[in-house]
């Protein structure tokens, strides 16, 4: 007992390159006092458990843009600029905050850093440097109680309770962020937040929109609040939807899955087994087809100048995941297939006897060492009765290979399920510890010699 405690204290101890998350705008919390978040909500505290900052900027606000709308009438002009917007501002989250930031996927020079973060704060969505530190956490601790946005709590906590709730900080994953605190864009942004946030989201959609054709209240509620609204929503469904809906082509130990519908609301983060596989992939999707168009404009910007360092895995590697994952699924899959009788746990009988059960009423014949009972089979045998009845108490393995007929692998596959008796003979396993039979390799089947030169 003593040596395990000791084990894990200097486990503990070893120096792993993250620290707790120390606020820059607001205090610190008190680890000495209960947290909140760790007391139940009843009709007397609930309105503690709320964060009201991400509430009013998330649900409040976005409800004033929808009774407003009920009045304020659509002009085309401000509909396709809030479109145009919504798109920068999504650019600023996805490949600012998540590609450059949280996983350095890629690098940018000033003048690109600045766009993406003066985009990103038009999206919403906290500071760059909060968001990054959160979204390390959520892929150090996927699916476990330290995840902050974890999908396990439920589909709508992920999607959006996890902002709206407070959180106990003692209880999200440490991360290091020391690259974030040393950037100074991303500093810069984190300290003036909230007027950035103003500026961005609702000062600049308005002015464009009433300088350019004098739509200043659509500008301020479609391409503003509007538009904020729905890009929160689509960024949100990265958490939630695409911990829920999809295939996991390369691992399924966690929940992150790939599925286009996630890809097309996203931005091309939809493919998010592919990231959390490989997360400082600059690419989420890598076939030419697949729908990511920040990695498009990342690429867009590296030929401008303004992005270096774009970051891919080896091929090699990702091939490597999807195989052992195909490999995974087919295993899973063979479990609950009939391979047959384990050639192990067969007895053991001499040819002798093996002919004598045949004589005394067993439709028995043998194959490549391997004794089968065809009684259930004659009468559908496609050969017919008597090529079949012809073999029962014989060799019947140049029959079987191609001395008359040379049978497929289901048949030798069939073959395999009416094992009677059989001499122990080892085979491979699979991940399961299941038999692996792949096509054309039962053990009936004997391989053909190769063909020499044809004699004259």
């Amino acid at each position: 007992m003593g040596a395990s405690t000791t084990a894990a204290a200097k486990a503990t101890a070893i120096p792993d390159g993250t620290t707790d998350y120390k606020p820059m705008r607001f205090g610190k919390h008190d680890p000495g006092k209960v947290h909140i978040s760790e007391l139940p909500m009843t009709r007397f505290n609930w309105y503690k458990h709320i964060n009201w900052l991400n509430t009013i900027l998330i649900i409040f606000i976005p409800m004033m843009g929808f009774v407003s709308s009920y009045w304020v009438s659509v002009n085309p002009k401000t509909l396709l600029f809030a479109v145009f917007y919504y798109y920068h501002c999504g650019l600023g989250i996805t490949a600012g905050y998540h590609r450059l930031w949280a996983h350095s996927s890629y690098k940018a020079n000033t003048p690109l850093k600045i766009y993406l973060a003066a985009c990103g704060a038009g999206a919403v969505q906290g500071s760059a440097r909060w968001w990054s530190m959160k979204h390390r956490a959520h892929h150090r601790y996927t699916d476990t109680v330290k995840d902050p946005c974890s999908v396990r709590k439920g589909l709508l906590y992920s999607h959006i309770g996890w902002m709206v709730l407070k959180q106990n900080p003692q209880n999200t994953g440490r991360t290091d962020i020391t690259d974030l605190n040393e950037d100074p864009v991303l500093v810069w942004q984190h300290r003036h937040y909230l007027k950035s946030v103003i500026t961005m989201a609702l000062i600049v959609p308005t002015l464009v929109c009433g300088l350019g054709w004098g739509d200043w209240l659509g500008g301020y509620v479609y391409a503003g609040i509007l538009r904020i609204c729905f890009l929160q929503q689509a960024t949100f469904c990265v958490n939630s939807l695409a911990h829920w809906l999809g295939e996991q082509p390369f691992d399924d130990r966690n929940s992150p899955r790939d599925h286009l519908i996630t890809a097309l609301v996203t931005l091309g983060e939809g493919y998010h087994n592919f990231h959390h596989e490989f997360p400082s992939d600059y690419r989420n999707a890598i076939e030419w087809y697949q729908y990511d168009p920040t990695k498009w404009a990342i690429v867009i910007w590296k030929y401008l100048g303004l992005a270096y360092d774009l970051k891919q895995f080896r091929a090699n590697e990702i091939e490597r995941s999807r195989v052992q994952q195909m490999q995974k699924k087919l295993d899973k899959k063979r479990t609950g297939l009939d391979w047959g009788t384990p050639l192990r746990q067969l007895p053991v009988v001499n040819w002798d006897d093996y002919v004598d059960q045949a004589k005394n009423g067993k439709t028995l014949i043998a194959v490549a060492g391997v004794i089968h009972d065809v009684t259930d089979f004659i009468k559908d045998h496609p050969g017919g009765k008597a090529l079949i009845t012809s073999a029962i108490g014989k060799d019947a393995t140049a029959i079987f290979n191609g001395g008359v007929y040379n049978h497929s692998n289901a048949a030798h596959n069939l073959l395999s399920t009416m094992r009677f008796e059989n001499k122990d003979i080892t085979y491979a396993n699979d991940s399961d510890g299941q038999r692996i039979v792949r096509a054309g390799s039962q053990v009936t089947k004997v391989s053909q010699p190769v063909a020499s030169v044809d004699v004259a």
